[in-house]
């Protein structure tokens, strides 16, 4: 056993997954025992079935990887049930098993692979088509092996936890929870990203800030519940007009800014600033369905600010939108 303990030490130090872990492992554990085919299970008790996830085949004997079979009709199911992990009659013992009518196998031996929650993944098995006698220290084998691939799974399973637990804190940190847009947070790094990239490829950048023209007299006259429901509608429109490389953000209240690509030809920005402005404003007028409340909306006040490639503060650029939005909103009330 001392070349086989020496092999399994290189595997499990080199093992970066439960596959390359697993591998060597059936390696090592044919070579130990001497069987055709060694392989690796998962059960799912839900759905009742066993799948084969990687196997080992040298003789006659073919488990192939991928394969599902019932797990009423398995054979590790039969040794869990009855303890019996090692058998040599397995064709007299369990006739009637899956493995045996259909592929003749009567020496068998399995351990299950079970997790630390108790709950069992799979089990590691090896099996043969003739009888072949086993020493008592292949079955501790099994059993180490098993428990070495039961360590590899919660470690994966962890590092999974903890990636998605990540995702969902950055999401939370750069996210406005109501609108689901992104947040101010968000939005600055963004921007930055956007100047950064238009000062290499020498285009402009536009910034609309997005006012809420009437947004307190709804939320006076109705409540801040209708309010809610008005930000989220005036979100979702704002979504929908957004085009390839656009972002949206809420900068909170009842203010949000859109940014997108400008033309690289200094000719045509005021026309493309123009074309946006329109584009964001048109998103926020007509009617708005909130809850049993139906309004027309006459829409948002919009600045547009054009950014010129080099310029790279986002606060600075965010500062100078605003007042174009200001600017904006005297112009509509001067109208009325």
């Amino acid at each position: 056993m001392d070349p086989i303990l020496d092999r399994l030490a290189t595997s499990v130090a080199a093992a970066r997954s439960v596959e390359e872990l697993t591998r060597p492992l059936l390696e090592l554990l044919q070579a130990a025992t001497g069987l055709e085919s060694t392989y690796l299970t998962m059960v799912d008790l839900q759905q009742g079935v066993q799948n084969i996830l990687f196997s080992r085949n040298t003789g006659r004997l073919d488990m192939q990887e991928g394969l599902v079979v019932p797990w009423d009709d398995a054979l590790c199911k039969r040794a869990l049930e009855s303890g019996q992990f090692f058998v040599d009659d397995a064709d007299v013992r369990w006739p009637e098993a899956g493995a045996v009518r259909h592929l003749g196998v009567r020496t068998y031996m399995s351990t299950p692979v079970y997790l630390d929650d108790g709950v069992i993944y799979g089990t590691l098995c090896a099996a043969s088509l003739d009888q072949r006698a086993q020493p008592a220290q292949a079955q501790r084998l099994l059993k180490l092996f098993a428990a070495l691939i039961a360590r590899q799974i919660e470690r994966e399973q962890l590092v999974a936890q903890l990636l998605q637990a990540n995702a969902r804190l950055t999401a939370y940190a750069t996210t406005d929870p109501l609108t689901t847009l992104s947040n101010r947070r968000a939005l600055l790094q963004e921007l930055a990203r956007q100047l950064a990239q238009g000062k290499r490829q020498k285009f402009w950048v536009l910034v609309a800030f997005i006012d809420l023209d009437g947004f307190k007299a709804i939320n006076d006259q109705h409540g801040h519940g209708v309010g809610d429901q008005f930000l989220v509608e005036m979100a979702n429109r704002l979504k929908a007009v957004l085009r390839v490389g656009d972002f949206a953000a809420r900068l909170g209240g009842d203010e949000f800014v859109v940014v997108g690509q400008g033309p690289a030809d200094a000719e045509v920005v005021e026309e493309a600033q123009q074309a946006f402005q329109a584009r964001v404003f048109g998103a926020t007028v007509g009617p708005v369905q909130m809850a049993a409340i139906t309004m027309d909306y006459a829409g948002a006040s919009v600045g547009v600010l054009a950014v010129e490639p080099g310029q790279h503060d986002p606060e600075e650029v965010l500062q100078r939108a605003d007042v174009l939005m200001y600017q904006t909103k005297a112009a509509r009330r001067a109208q009325i």
